[in-house]
């Protein structure tokens, strides 16, 4: 079941939104609850943790520019923009938008968003890494790593939760790891594409203000994959 929110201050649009995006998820055969809201605080009052939130940015009072910000402090959903302007494009990647749509919404454009954001869903219900340490597993959501680093014969794996330690080679996770949006940008780092904020020649700034090394030698081919990560999780159609 899929939690969807639309928030629009055009009642109308919402409301039209809503009902398209419930038509193309029966013909996918995939149950949803639709919920919607007419300003962003209305929103951000929402006790639900919704999968999916569809955003529009012009509005009153709290843009959606404002409220994305608010909702990512809350939750690490799917956020997809509505917008009548293209001004705002750029500035969505500040929030992590999935992808940017512009009114009036084409209903193929609609229909091929809501199949990425389902698929990613699914994905990420499913990816995680097993590893070992003094004779036990655990499991480990790659959602949550930020990067690992590489100390000897340890590797540290920064996640949400803190740092989890553990016997390994960093040359067998990458190998492990490839197409899951992680990139080996140094020799002792292996990094999630995801939480990339900024970057230049010498190093990476994650979203939670580290910054990762980035050797000379890789950064082309590291421009390369994050470019191609930007426009498979967010951008216009």
């Amino acid at each position: 079941m899929l939690w969807i929110a639309v928030c629009d201050d055009e009642i109308m649009d919402g409301y039209n939104i809503g009902k398209k995006i419930k038509e193309i998820l029966e013909e996918m055969k995939m149950p949803c609850v639709i919920e919607s809201f007419c300003s962003g605080r209305e929103l951000i009052q929402s006790s639900h943790n919704f999968d999916i939130l569809f955003l529009d940015i012009l509005m009153d009072d709290l843009d959606g520019m404002r409220t994305a910000e608010i909702f990512r402090k809350k939750f690490d959903k799917i956020l997809i923009f509505i917008s009548s302007s293209r001004e705002y494009i750029l500035d969505a990647y500040d929030v992590e938008a999935f992808k940017y749509l512009l009114k009036p919404i084409d209903e193929k454009k609609l229909k091929r968003v809501l199949k990425k954001a389902v698929l990613k869903i699914e994905n990420h219900l499913q990816e995680f890494i097993i590893v070992s340490k003094e004779r036990q597993k655990r499991k480990l959501l790659l959602d949550d790593i930020y990067y690992f680093e590489i100390r000897g014969r340890k590797v540290d794996i920064h996640e949400r939760k803190g740092i989890f330690t553990y016997y390994g080679q960093i040359g067998v996770l990458e190998k492990q790891l490839q197409g899951k949006g992680f990139f080996r940008c140094h020799k002792s780092y292996l990094i999630n594409l995801k939480y990339v904020n900024v970057y230049n020649k010498q190093e990476v700034i994650l979203d939670n203000g580290e910054n990762i090394l980035i050797a000379k030698r890789r950064y082309e081919e590291f421009c390369k994959e994050i470019l191609e990560y930007m426009r498979e999780n967010g951008g216009i159609l």
